[in-house]
């Protein structure tokens, strides 16, 4: 009966509505942009985002747990002139349950400069999340785990024209050490073609490049490796009233290539079709998902879409086909002036499993952030 229920909801509303590819996550960006009005100023950003996410997961894929805890990014950032800020402050994570005290904790060093529509950043980046990838490519729980990417940015912020291009050193090695380096980057366009009558059509690009190697190691053994994923699509959106505020579909072809000399994973490229309908209404978000993977091995991308396995106890296990549905739904609401809350509920089907049976994850985010003015320094 529940199986029914949930493909009758997926047929209403794959007929019924064009939509979106991932939930709106500008709630939990965290921005420093210089502007005339600050220059010779020094203020302090205070950033808190409260997490649960929970899955309830029995797949070959993806494993069942939860992470809940707390982030915090206190910074110090002066606005030097009307285009240039340098930010010095720390990233905590608390994991709750965890007795070893903090899970995580670094340095946030970054200098950005900012003209118009250009930002370049030198130092931690506005990554993660921020960059948009579809969660094929990185998952979103990397918000959790892995919020800070170190590394150099260029930001392009047109009307109609969008560009995220970054690098992120991963890993640095020095002379002599018995590990590898990693390097990470990548580069996400979006291009509106056409935008009337509330209607809108643009076209995003994307690529993110994985690298591991190094010349002054001493793992001779392990080989260089180089992976690489890749997204382009098209979206279309109307614009509606105040109930229903948006109708979208957002589509996607993903691929996947190894470009390692010595080939060791499973599967040397894939591919994989990410579509998506939806509406953001006034009382949420809702979306209907299907991905379609073919040998995909994805860098940063959320497990349950690959076709290798990463669970504890299967990993390495291989499903050439991937065929999972899921509808999900967000709420995302300013409860008080700074203060967002986020719920997302992401039950899904993997049509490949003998029992169908219904699988999800849920969410609860609570972030807070502000910026405080502390003193103008006068010439």
């Amino acid at each position: 009966m529940i199986n029914k229920l949930f493909l009758l909801l997926l047929v209403t509303l794959f007929t019924g509505f064009n939509v979106k590819a991932q939930f709106d996550n500008s709630y939990l960006y965290n921005r420093t942009r210089p502007a005339d009005s600050l220059s010779k100023e020094l203020h302090f950003n205070f950033y808190n985002f409260n997490y649960v996410r929970n899955y309830e997961y029995s797949n070959n894929f993806h494993d069942g747990y939860t992470l809940f805890g707390v982030q915090l990014q206190p910074q110090i950032t002066y606005y030097a002139n009307a285009n240039l800020a340098i930010t010095a402050g720390a990233y905590l994570r608390k994991d709750f349950g965890n007795e070893r005290g903090l899970e995580d904790a670094k340095p946030l060093f970054n200098i950005t400069y900012h003209k118009k529509d250009l930002s370049l950043i030198f130092g931690n980046l506005e990554g993660n999340i921020a960059h948009d990838y579809i969660e094929p490519i990185y998952d979103f729980e990397r918000k959790i785990t892995t919020p800070v990417e170190y590394g150099t940015q260029l930001l392009v912020e047109k009307p109609k024209f969008k560009l995220d291009t970054w690098v992120s050193w991963q890993k640095m090695i020095y002379k002599g050490e018995a590990a590898k380096e990693e390097i990470a980057g990548g580069l996400i366009t979006q291009t509106t073609l056409l935008e009337d009558k509330g209607w809108k059509l643009s076209v995003p690009v994307q690529f993110l490049a994985y690298h591991q190697g190094g010349q002054i190691d001493i793992l001779k053994d392990i080989p260089i490796s180089t992976l690489f994923n890749g997204a382009a699509g098209f979206k279309i959106e109307k614009d509606l009233g105040y109930n229903v505020k948006q109708i979208f579909m957002h589509n996607y072809l993903a691929v996947y290539k190894d470009f390692s000399s010595e080939k060791r994973r499973a599967y040397q490229g894939g591919f994989g079709l990410w579509l998506n309908l939806g509406t953001r209404t006034r009382w949420g978000t809702l979306m209907a998902t299907y991905w379609k993977g073919n040998n995909f091995i994805s860098i940063k991308g959320m497990p349950l879409y690959q076709s290798v396995s990463e669970n504890l106890y299967e990993y390495g296990y291989t499903r050439n086909q991937r065929n999972i549905v899921a509808i999900r739904y967000a709420y995302q609401h300013e409860l008080l002036p700074h203060l967002y809350l986020d719920v997302r509920v992401e039950p899904h089907f993997d049509l490949d499993e003998k029992a169908n049976n219904l699988q999800f994850n849920h969410s609860l985010f609570l972030t807070y952030k502000q910026d405080f003015r502390l003193l103008k320094i006068k010439n």
